[in-house]
């Protein structure tokens, strides 16, 4: 059969940044490229130069990829020429190989929005685009509002499509801006546009997720024959977000009918990476992965039920759509009082733990995680403490340090600029081996409290001794607490997440009635866990 190729267009840099909270820095935006081309992306947008410093120093510094580099701008401005528009000029300095211009497409934007009579968006679209393809440049045109414009006049938004088909653009790309058409009108539209001749080898999509279908939306325009995908890494991007490549990407090369019929620069050894890729970016953005997140999120091969983890034991397509490591992701069996020795048995065995059926340290295991979640721990989303509990159990748990005593404390003051701050400091003594060392935390370096439990970490993972060079890999991604029962009886439960610079994660969990010391309980399984992950023992 014969396989056509599939474009992969990436808009992390450019609409991912229009993410409310998101702002990348040049330096950041240079890594990111450096991901995106490593995975194996046709085109990386960089973002629009002229714009703002950040795009313009990115540009300045871009690295040299494998993938088309663009930059992004829109049409010439009414009342310019496209070789007399400053806008259009500092998008074509940046010397990128491509470039794509947005224009709009639906007539009541044009009379709205621009102000201009429908026949001077039509020349505005032409001589843009004529104007990059003489500067040597590959020209894009984004389609603004295509859908709702089609909707409402689809004489006219064929015409804008044309108009950027003739002028020499290589792509022309369907957009639903307002993110609000859903897949099967998407994929007729896109029928109708490539019956009405444009081709779907120069044909786009880019969808947007406000009614939670820019993936479904964007494989509905694939179906219909369009050979450019556009997204963003974790589904980036205003309002609702954009796409996810991190979703498209694992479904064209491993789903039917796209896996057979369609090519893309992504190979299966890159997709591999892709979990990797997906948290290092959160990690960036210092946002909290997507547990529930198809293909990469922590929970997406988790099987909790004890009838799905006794099943995946014996066949783990019985509950799982691909195998995880296709993508770079680990099963994970949830430890809980619901487990019974099938989820008990396939989480140890997936620790590298192998008992026996009918073990006796099996029973003891489930009562100690049953009893210990009657005091408020919850295993199911701390699978690195409960790893350490059955190790314990099994005597399999090296004694790496020992904690002999820790101390914070929290002083409200002023500081040198009259302002009351307050300021956490920490003291932690532990022994490693016949070595007694003590620990303080400093200030963090940035003038800034982060409180008592960033406090004790600063302090605990300070000077560990010979296991320091895998501490020093290591980071806290998330806290979360939650407080369990009432009144004089109540206790606090900490979750902490952690992360690794080789891109493992895991999550810890505390519980105590003082919420400090439930989160030392939470930090100190988490450089434990970190420690037999590394075969420090």
């Amino acid at each position: 059969m014969t396989r056509s190729t599939l474009s992969l267009y990436d808009t992390t840099l450019r609409d991912g940044q229009q993410t409310q909270g998101v702002q990348f820095t040049a330096a950041e935006k240079v890594e990111i490229a450096q991901m995106l081309d490593a995975l194996g992306v046709d085109y990386i947008e960089g973002g629009w130069p002229g714009a703002n410093p950040t795009d313009s120093d990115f540009f300045a510094a871009a690295p040299q990829t494998r993938a088309t580099m663009t930059a992004f701008g829109m049409t010439r401005r009414a009342g310019r020429s496209a070789g007399n528009d400053d806008v259009l000029a500092a998008v074509l300095d940046a010397r990128t190989p491509a470039v794509c211009l947005v224009g709009k497409t639906h007539d009541y934007h044009v009379r709205e929005a621009l102000g201009v009579s429908l026949d001077e968006n039509l020349d505005s679209i032409a001589a843009s685009v004529a104007h990059v393809v003489a500067q040597g440049r590959e020209a894009i045109f984004d389609a603004e509002h295509f859908f709702d414009g089609y909707a409402a006049n689809p004489g006219y938004a064929l015409d804008c499509l044309c108009a950027a088909r003739d002028a020499g653009a290589r792509w022309i790309v369907l957009c639903d801006t307002n993110g609000g058409t859903l897949p099967d009108r998407i994929g007729a539209v896109t029928a109708a546009v490539i019956a009405a001749g444009i081709p779907g080898d120069r044909l786009g999509i880019h969808c947007h997720d406000d009614t939670g279908n820019a993936v479904a939306g964007s494989l509905a325009a694939v179906a219909a024959g369009a050979r450019q995908v556009q997204g963003t890494l974790n589904g980036l991007g205003e309002r609702c977000g954009n796409a996810s490549l991190t979703t498209l990407i694992p479904t064209l090369l491993l789903k039917e009918p796209y896996a057979s019929t369609l090519r893309t620069g992504v190979g299966h050894g890159a997709l591999a990476d892709l979990t990797r890729i997906s948290r290092r970016l959160d990690e960036i953005l210092n946002r909290v992965p997507d547990r529930a997140a198809p293909y990469v999120g922590a929970s997406a091969f988790a099987h909790k039920a004890g009838l799905h983890a006794s099943a995946i034991l014996k066949a783990p397509q019985t509950y799982e759509h691909v195998d995880p490591a296709t993508v770079g992701n680990e099963r994970v069996i949830p430890m809980s009082n619901q487990a019974g020795q099938s989820n008990l048995r396939a989480r140890l065995a997936g620790a590298g733990i192998a008992v026996a059926p009918g073990d006796p340290a099996l029973a003891r295991i489930l009562a100690v995680v049953k009893e210990r979640e009657d005091q408020g721990y919850a295993y199911d989303s701390a699978q690195a403490s409960f790893e350490l509990l059955a190790r314990a159990e099994l005597d399999q748990l090296p004694r790496f340090f020992e904690v002999e005593r820790y101390r914070v404390t929290v002083e409200r003051r002023m500081n040198a600029r009259g302002h009351r701050i307050s300021v956490s400091e920490a003291v932690v003594v532990v022994r490693i081996g016949d070595q007694r060392v003590m620990s303080v935390s400093d200030s963090g370096g940035s003038g800034e409290d982060a409180g008592p439990v960033n406090a004790l970490w600063r302090a605990l993972a300070k000077d560990l001794g010979p296991w320091q060079a895998s501490i020093d890999g290591m980071a806290l991604t998330d806290f979360r607490v939650r407080i369990i029962g009432t009144g004089t009886d109540a206790v606090t439960r900490v979750t902490i997440d952690s992360a690794d610079d080789r891109g493992a994660a895991w999550s810890t969990v505390g519980v105590s009635p003082n919420i400090v010391d439930a989160s030392f309980e939470a930090l100190v399984d988490a450089i434990r866990w970190k420690l037999i992950r590394d075969g420090a023992a």
